[in-house]
């Protein structure tokens, strides 16, 4: 460390070489364990209820009586360690674990399982005043002190050190704790900030010389020559600004650079849990999404995680079902939701929703809900948030809603829950595909031509499925094996790296079925159009070439399977078929092009829909698909209500705040009212049942 002075541009990037090549010449971590072969860790025919617990923030007196009154409601598990780096190390090497110790012991003595979780986020204030390479540098060249939470430059090799070292000493105490169940990394990672000191211009400078190889190479990937902006040596390359302004090329790779890194954070942990805690699994609340800064998790799944976890705080339920598949990614493991909404900021909970929700969390391969969480904060940022015990320390009603699930669950444990059938259909989901099309401000023609929001364009391709009760995986299929799917779609799919474009020709050469809409195959992996007939990389697959596109006055309208469909994007492509088939046209465009072509290509067709995936189009096409593809829809049941079969059984979840009506055959028992039905089932606002047959 040089706390005098600023090293050189030359000196940093050795530096930052040097540490490149040990890091290149080490052993790489391997993929995150995974639960093949593990029969002991949590699986079918086990439900974890409970909550996330700060004991940082009570009493020794205060935490007895918590605990009573966790175990007073059944719960099974809680998540704990998080936010609390300086209360295990409150100065740099002096570490104190009898506190959690103490907590653990409690725990285990009530019956509740514990996640351990690494708190590497935040670092502490000592961390920041002996180490500033921690502290966030922002793009205007202002050096922050650490005045909120996730102010942290996870890069600096300090932190990085640091940071494992106190992994190192956790696991080294706590892997064999009988308490223990599981491992999490760095709460909330992927919602910190992005740095631009010299040493982070320096990394990245690294990062694009294994990347690119040549400044040739770089010149071309970013296409310099466009106003005047070509680079001559490494000196002269700037670190991209994440607010804006600047061209499409050099904002992908800065946010691929900062994936990396958070990547690169969490496998150095993976790795010390590898060394000390082979024993457990690991299930982490991450925030990939989250626009600060986030990572690339759908392509990075496998080397991070054992479960997918998440902190749940659903919306709507189209978009709450989409983001709990995206994050079990691949998984063949259950997904925990290691927050889970209770209440929340300025919101002390709605009676029915929390239960309503962990019920929707079931059909959707979940295993464990912990309520954020335990006791209601006095102090901080979330001094307004409310949890299950009121800031007096009285239980809430809450206590005993959750108190409910956790029986319920205990019961349902046994009749195949949690759920592992998988999935009939793949929904493709790009996070380079979100950032591309997302620039930030400054002079930038993206979103003139994309308009659209490419989460909400993929959402829309899942709408059929989340409607028809259809399980959907939601997976970047650049990246894991598609073979075993009845149907992929690709929704705006902009993008078109050689990974999934050679996924797709191979799935579809083999008897696959593929769904791609407008948008899609326009860029190359560098961010730059393609200079080749569009589709790019799929011409030959999808048989159509499609150059021109227009934006209609009116609602696009398409006859389809016998009726007038109508759309709510104005935009359209047209095609130019060459071997492909038109299935259906425009009928009020000038052209009346094709809006739907199907391509034999090997043994598998290739459908292309020649506009945004949106309700009125998509909906009708994918349905249209089933029988062939021998996809089978769920229950029908009313747009409000969700349901899945499972081990014989019917879970229904009515997700609205109305009573809502099912019509089912026959008669049957619901086992968690104890009434029977027939007929017909009534579900009261947010009402759940599991009905069996006699």
């Amino acid at each position: 460390m040089n706390p005098t002075g600023t090293p050189s541009s030359g000196t940093v990037l050795a530096l930052a070489l040097s540490s490149l090549l040990v890091a290149i010449a080490a052993p790489q971590p391997a993929a995150a364990q995974s639960a093949v072969g593990h029969p002991e860790w949590p699986g079918k025919g086990q439900l974890f209820v409970g909550t996330c617990y700060q004991p940082v923030d009570r009493s020794p007196e205060q935490i007895r009586q918590d605990i009573a009154i966790m175990k007073g409601a059944g719960f099974n598990m809680v998540r704990m360690g998080d936010l609390s780096w300086d209360s295990f190390e409150p100065e740099e090497g002096r570490f104190e674990f009898g506190w959690f110790d103490d907590v653990l012991r409690q725990m285990h003595a009530a019956g509740i399982r514990v996640i351990v979780d690494i708190p590497g986020q935040p670092a502490p204030i000592w961390l920041h005043k002996r180490y500033p390479g921690v502290d966030i540098v922002n793009q205007d060249g202002v050096r922050l002190n650490a005045a909120t939470r996730y102010w942290d430059n996870i890069a600096d090799p300090d932190y990085r050190r640091l940071a494992a070292r106190l992994a190192e000493r956790m696991l080294q105490r706590y892997a064999r704790n009988p308490a223990v169940i599981a491992i999490g990394y760095d709460n909330e990672i992927g919602n910190g900030q992005v740095s631009y000191s010299p040493a982070d211009r320096a990394r990245f400078v690294v990062w694009l010389q294994k990347k690119y190889g040549s400044i040739a190479a770089l010149n071309t990937a970013w296409a310099t020559q466009r106003w005047s902006r070509r680079i001559n040596s490494w000196d002269q390359v700037d670190l991209p600004y994440m607010r804006g302004p600047g061209p499409n090329e050099r904002y992908l790779d800065l946010r691929r650079f900062w994936s990396d890194d958070t990547i690169g954070a969490l496998t150095d942990l993976e790795a010390v849990r590898k060394r000390f805690a082979p024993n457990l699994p690991v299930a982490s609340n991450f925030w990939p999404t989250a626009w600060t800064k986030g990572f690339d998790y759908l392509r990075s799944w496998e080397k991070v995680s054992t479960y997918g976890a998440q902190g749940f705080y659903p919306g709507d339920p189209l978009g709450a079902g989409f983001e709990v598949m995206m994050n079990r990614a691949a998984h063949q493991t259950p997904v925990w939701f290691n927050e889970f909404v209770a209440g929340g900021g300025g919101n002390y909970g709605t009676p029915g929703r929390s239960r309503m929700w962990a019920y929707f969390g079931l059909l959707h391969y979940a295993q464990t809900v912990l309520a954020w969480t335990f006791n209601s904060h006095i102090g901080g940022e979330e001094q307004s948030l409310f949890g299950l015990v009121d800031h007096d320390g009285r239980p809430s009603w809450k206590v005993a809603e959750f108190g409910r699930i956790a029986r319920e669950f205990k019961t349902l444990q046994a009749m195949g829950f949690p759920r592992d059938a998988p999935p009939q259909v793949a929904i493709h989901y790009s996070f380079e595909t979100s950032w591309l099309t997302s620039p930030p401000p400054g002079p930038n023609t993206m979103q003139e031509y994309f308009k659209g929001n490419y989460t909400d364009q993929v959402k829309a391709a899942y709408a059929p499925f989340h409607r028809d009760n259809i399980d959907a995986a939601v997976i970047d299929i650049g990246h894991d094996p598609i073979d075993r799917y009845k149907l992929v779609v690709l929704s705006s799919a902009y993008l078109m790296d050689k990974a999934t474009g050679d996924a797709v020709r191979r799935y579809v050469a083999n008897g696959g079925t593929v769904v791609m809409t407008g948008y899609s195959a326009k860029a190359d992996e560098t961010g730059k159009w393609f200079d080749t007939p569009l589709p790019g990389r799929l011409t030959d697959v999808f048989g159509v070439r499609t150059n021109a596109f227009y934006r209609a006055e009116q609602p696009l309208r398409v006859r389809f399977d016998g009726q007038l469909r109508e759309g709510t994007d104005p935009y359209y492509e047209v095609l130019e078929p060459g071997t492909a088939k038109t299935l259906a046209t425009f009928e009020n465009t000038p052209e009346k092009s094709p809006a739907i072509t199907v391509n034999r290509y090997g043994k598998g067709r290739a459908i292309y829909l020649a506009t945004a995936a949106q309700p009125g189009l998509i909906g009708p096409l994918i349905r249209s698909l089933y029988p062939s593809l021998g996809i089978t829809p769920g229950p029908q049941t009313p747009e409000s209500v969700s349901a899945r079969v499972v081990d014989g059984r019917t879970l229904y979840v009515n997700t609205a705040n109305v009573p809502a009506t099912v019509t089912i055959a026959g008669t049957a028992k619901g086992l968690l009212s104890g009434q029977r039905f027939s007929g017909t089932l009534p579900l009261a606002p947010y009402g759940v049942e599991l009905l069996d047959r006699p």
